[in-house]
């Protein structure tokens, strides 16, 4: 594990407690497994490029699908 592989996950984690945060708040499901994803897969994903991929896409997802 390197430094910006450190980074990234803390920072997709902070959005992901934001999202899970809103999502338990609001009862909203997509918001809340989002940040709950957010928060766990920067534990499985070595490789930058698709943590940022990953990271980028699941931020994205809760504002295209509105439940």
């Amino acid at each position: 594990m390197d430094t910006s592989s450190l980074l990234w996950g803390v920072v997709f984690g902070s959005f992901g407690f934001g999202y899970f945060l809103y999502g338990k708040k609001q009862k909203a499901p997509v918001p809340l497994a989002c940040g709950i994803a957010l928060m766990v897969y920067p534990y499985f994903v070595a490789d930058v490029t698709w943590l940022v991929a990953i990271g980028a896409a699941l931020i994205v997802l809760p504002y295209f699908i509105r439940s």
